[in-house]
């Protein structure tokens, strides 16, 4: 490629060539920006183009569509793409979901033996929720049914390439690895021309769903790499700080661009060298380093941890993340299940409960466990009587809790989330309520489950929803009760496959208060001070704290980042996304904190923050 000529012109020399491109990009390098100015390019050489522009979420694709108003632009999220791309083939379709239906794909509540004729009488829609025995389906079916029918029917690669003269994806790094197989390996196999535009950056990939790197692509030359080194949002310290990192993995390297070239920035890394006593975060946070921070202001200031464990006591809702983090019951028939597999035991448990299997096995429990169930006698013996069949089938995650927060409240939810049915029916009830409180009663009225067909239905919905929010100090078994009677949010079949399969987990949510909804739901979309690591990529804010904690985690560890271990060299990966991102969040200042780092790990603190901004406190 010519020297000299900016990230734009080396696309064009591709795109002349007929070449797929890949636009590498560091955070705030303004990636985004250069994607319109592609589009605008696109459209100045031939106003007739058909392009497809393919973003993470609803609010890029309005962004998108601000910012580069074409008749001939279709921007979408990838859910509304692939639906767009496979709604008209319902025979097709059909045969699909049978199909991955029958080979355990996608889990089918209904009739035990499934044929071919399973959806003759009805058409394929796609909904916010799944019931496959209406032939409704969601996120989750919608990737995967896509991703098998581009694979077993190669008619439609071509139809996407007639369509489309180019297809661009936006943040490309967390676009799921059955939408990457799709367009660079299936759609590749069709002779039809068209062009693929890849806007991303590998080292803010931190979701395991995403694709990642496609590297291998680059070096199959499918897509040719062009790499930007602007930063427009951090000041320069940051970006001195996370060159040095990146220096260590890929090598990009970036430079101050537009307005924060004039700004210094402040970056302090704070470690405490003994534990004396428990930490106190608040009072670090009293400290000289943080003069001028404003705490209250959650969109000017962010405090980031590795875990949601950390934050759910002031974020108010301990008592869920104790059911779905911290029961030592679950735990104790998970250690059940591991010794029948493990002595590979022929134990016929159809007609027994929890209880009986405990009294024939008699797997002790850990001193830990032990220490729970007596803590917990009355919840031990409800569960000894559930039936071990289904008690088995509870796991316990608190990713199934929070799912994919957001960072901000300015940001919006991506489809297809971690949460459990339970989880994701209370956000959606909640949300109802949100709505309505906020007045925002259009989006409430198109939300809500609730058909309106006379005026005399508004009155009984207003009564319904009203009700509904002063029930903060009622159980979530009672909101979810009430919601139902009322029509504001009904129980889909996932979720009512989930209460009967794990009804012990149910049990106990439901006569939980439902205030920790409330709380849970604002702190998963970014209305409080609050944020774990994972959950602030793409936002940015003034100040940003980061508390580093290992936090329990198997994938992520401070210790191997700022030692360099290599022995697992994911973890060490993944570790050095995470801190990239966090980092990089910070348009002015940046203070982590470091609970007693080794040597070797203070020596890299010092190379990479400079010896005075290494300050023992604590």
């Amino acid at each position: 490629m010519a020297k000299g000529l900016d990230d734009i012109e080396q696309i064009f020399q591709h795109i002349s060539k007929g070449d797929n491109f890949l636009l590498s990009g560091g955070a705030g390098s303004g990636k985004t920006y250069s994607l319109v100015q592609v589009l605008q390019r696109i459209y100045a050489t031939n106003p007739k183009a058909d392009v497809a522009c393919i973003t993470y979420t609803n609010v890029a694709v309005n962004e998108i569509k601000e910012r580069a108003p074409f008749q001939n632009l279709k921007a979408s999220t990838i859910h509304d793409f692939l639906w767009d791309t496979i709604q008209s083939f319902q025979n097709d379709l059909k045969k699909s979901l049978v199909e991955l239906i029958k080979n355990e794909t996608l889990k089918y509540p209904g009739k035990s033996e499934v044929t071919g004729d399973l959806f003759k009488d009805m058409n394929i829609e796609y909904r916010e929720w799944v019931n496959l025995e209406k032939g409704e389906i969601s996120h989750d079916e919608v990737i995967a049914v896509s991703e098998y029918m581009f694979g077993q029917y190669p008619l439609l690669s071509d139809i996407v390439k007639d369509k489309f003269d180019f297809i661009l994806i936006d943040e490309y790094q967390d676009t799921f690895n059955a939408v990457i197989k799709i367009l660079l390996e299936h759609l590749q196999k069709s002779k039809r021309k068209n062009i693929l535009g890849f806007f991303g950056d590998s080292m803010q990939s931190i979701y395991d769903s995403g694709a990642g790197d496609i590297q291998q692509h680059v070096k199959a030359g499918i897509v040719k790499e062009v790499v930007k080194e602007d930063n427009r949002r951090n000041p320069r310290l940051v970006i001195d700080l996370v060159n040095k990192l990146r220096a260590a993995t890929d090598g990009l390297h970036q430079e101050p661009a537009g307005d924060n070239k004039k700004i210094e920035g402040s970056i302090k890394f704070l470690y405490r060298a003994k534990a004396e006593s428990n930490i106190d975060i608040d009072e670090i946070k009293r400290s000289e380093y943080f003069g001028g921070w404003d705490f209250l202001n959650s969109k000017e200031t962010k405090e980031l941890y590795l875990t949601h464990n950390l934050i759910a006591g002031k974020a108010g809702f301990p008592t869920l993340m104790s059911i779905y983090d911290k029961d030592r019951i679950v735990e104790y028939k998970n250690r059940i299940n591991s010794h029948i597999k493990n002595q590979s035991m022929s134990i016929d448990t159809s007609s027994k409960t929890f209880g009986d299997v405990i009294a024939e096995l008699n797997v002790l429990p850990t001193p830990v466990i032990k220490k729970f169930i007596e803590e917990n006698s009355e919840l031990y013996d409800e569960a000894k009587a559930y039936p071990f069949d289904l008690f088995k089938k509870v796991y316990l995650d608190k990713d199934q809790l929070i799912g994919d927060k957001k960072g901000s409240a300015n940001e919006e939810r991506q489809k297809g989330e971690r949460k459990d049915r339970l989880i994701k029916h209370l956000t959606d009830v909640q949300e109802c309520i949100f709505l309505y409180q906020s007045k925002r009663y259009n989006e409430f009225i198109k939300k809500t489950h609730y058909i309106i067909s006379s005026v005399q239905d508004k009155i009984i919905l207003k009564e319904a929803i009203e009700k509904l929010s002063s029930m903060s100090d009622h159980t979530i078994g009672e909101v979810i009760e009430l919601a139902e009677e009322k029509k504001i949010w009904i129980k889909d079949s996932k979720l009512k496959q989930f209460i009967e399969e794990k009804k012990y987990l149910y049990d106990r949510v439901r006569k939980v208060k439902y205030q920790e909804i409330v709380n849970l739901y604002n702190y998963v979309e970014g209305y409080t001070l609050y944020s774990t690591q994972h959950n602030i990529k793409g936002d940015e804010f003034k100040n940003v704290f980061l508390v580093l904690d290992n936090g329990g985690w198997n994938n992520y560890n401070f210790e191997y980042l700022f030692n360099n271990r290599t022995d697992k060299v994911s973890v060490l990966k993944r570790t050095q996304q995470i801190f990239y991102v966090c980092c990089t969040r910070a348009k002015q200042a940046l203070v982590v904190f470091y609970d007693q780092p080794n040597d070797k790990a203070l020596k890299q603190a010092k190379e990479w923050f400079g010896n005075d901004n290494v300050i023992a406190v604590g």
